[in-house]
């Protein structure tokens, strides 16, 4: 694909001196410094003129040229937009359209380009540059044709076929969550079935029924040991004898 036509600032750098009554310094600070493809500082430099002048489209118009040459072209294209809403005469129009043309081709929006450049030359019929990327445009808009409605139709179903298996493969996953999750219950309440009956740990690590030996142990010692105490006492204080009638 041929390089573009892209109109430069000089090329509307005539209209400043027609539309700029007032004393606008930055204005040809910003003209320099695009002269010198020093395009930062000429952006700089219209921004502020733009500032000033909100209603002219010179300066959004040179602002959207150093900005397409910084390659930010959605922004460029804005500004030319602006400059274009401004636009009091065909000339500036014609202007504004082309370079618009430019930022949708450069988006490979060949059909908004083609619309683009066939307003500029609604505009200025005989410029051959406009004419020249209008055709350049329509033979991309011809080698590129956008979707047909069936085309984007077939994407829709495609893309709800796809968003349907996604659904349906979260509730599979979800059911087979569901399934794990009610297994682990099960596997708890069996564990806990048989644990039942059984000691269980107690603090310290003693089981219950162990301590209840324990203390049926200590229990039993106790007992024999006041059995031996109680038949010692009686060893130790024989009955007496009858009593003597």
């Amino acid at each position: 694909m041929k390089k573009i036509v892209l109109y430069s600032l000089l090329l509307f750098s005539f209209l400043a001196n027609a539309q700029n009554k007032e004393k606008d310094k930055n204005l040809p600070k910003g003209n320099e410094s695009f002269a010198e493809k020093e395009y930062a500082d000429a952006e700089a430099e219209y921004r502020i003129s733009e500032a000033k002048n909100p209603k002219k489209s010179i300066a959004p118009y040179n602002l959207g040229n150093a900005i397409y040459r910084q390659n930010q072209n959605n922004e460029a294209k804005y500004h030319y937009a602006k400059a274009l809403k401004n636009a009091k005469t065909r000339t500036e129009k014609h202007l504004a359209f082309h370079n618009i043309g430019n930022t949708l081709m450069k988006n490979k929006d060949y059909s908004g380009a083609v619309e683009a450049y066939k307003n500029a030359l609604r505009n200025k019929p005989s410029d051959e540059q406009t004419r020249y990327n209008y055709a350049l445009a329509k033979k991309m808009l011809e080698d590129n044709p956008p979707k047909k409605d069936d085309d984007k139709s077939k994407d829709k179903k495609n893309q709800k076929e796809d968003e349907k298996k996604n659904k349906d493969n979260k509730d599979k996953d979800k059911d087979k969550d569901k399934d794990k999750k009610g297994q682990n219950d099960k596997d708890k309440k069996d564990d806990k079935d048989k644990n039942q009956g059984k000691p269980q740990p107690q603090p310290g690590g003693i089981s219950k029924q162990r301590l209840e030996n324990l203390l049926d142990a200590v229990n039993n010692e106790e007992k024999k040991v006041q059995d031996k105490v109680n038949k010692q006492k009686v060893q130790a204080n024989p009955k007496k004898a009858e009593k003597d009638w």
